[in-house]
């Protein structure tokens, strides 16, 4: 009877530790796919922010727009800096997935500019569904945020 306990116990070990190595996986991933957005960002580079995402990616802000494929991207990406704002920062919330696909959750933040051209904080939640690349990294399918 203990033999069959031990056996039931380690099965249960070795069938979920894939799944937790996943998991931590995708968190280090999206933590790795955050900087390199962050980076392009914050050096304004419109074309490069772009780069984050596959060809068919969607972005939905909160205007309600509906923003399709990498040219329309970088062209509302565009629009932020036009705007003056900088310093964005994405903070992991959650992460999930697995070899094809994962998602993550997380609060940004960002500085932009009131009417009269002081320093305004803009702040709120965002959720991503990123696709694996045939490299392991990982570019946005959807992205959402308000």
């Amino acid at each position: 009877m203990r033999l069959i306990q031990t056996s039931a116990l380690v099965l249960c070990l070795v069938t979920s530790a894939p799944a937790l190595a996943l998991a931590a996986d995708a968190k280090a991933d999206i933590e790795k796919a955050y900087a390199t957005f962050n980076a392009a960002f914050n050096k304004q580079d419109a074309k490069a922010v772009a780069a984050n995402y596959v060809a068919t990616a969607k972005v939905l802000p909160p205007t309600h727009e509906v923003v399709s494929g990498t040219a329309e991207i970088e062209k509302f990406f565009d629009g932020f800096f036009a705007n003056g704002v900088t310093g964005h920062k994405l903070e992991i919330i959650d992460a999930g997935g697995d070899d094809k696909v994962v998602v993550g959750t997380a609060k940004w933040s960002a500085t932009g500019k009131e009417k009269d051209g002081k320093p305004a904080p803009f702040s709120g939640l965002a959720v991503h569904v990123f696709e694996r690349q045939a490299d392991g990294s990982l570019k946005l399918k959807f992205h959402t945020f308000n």
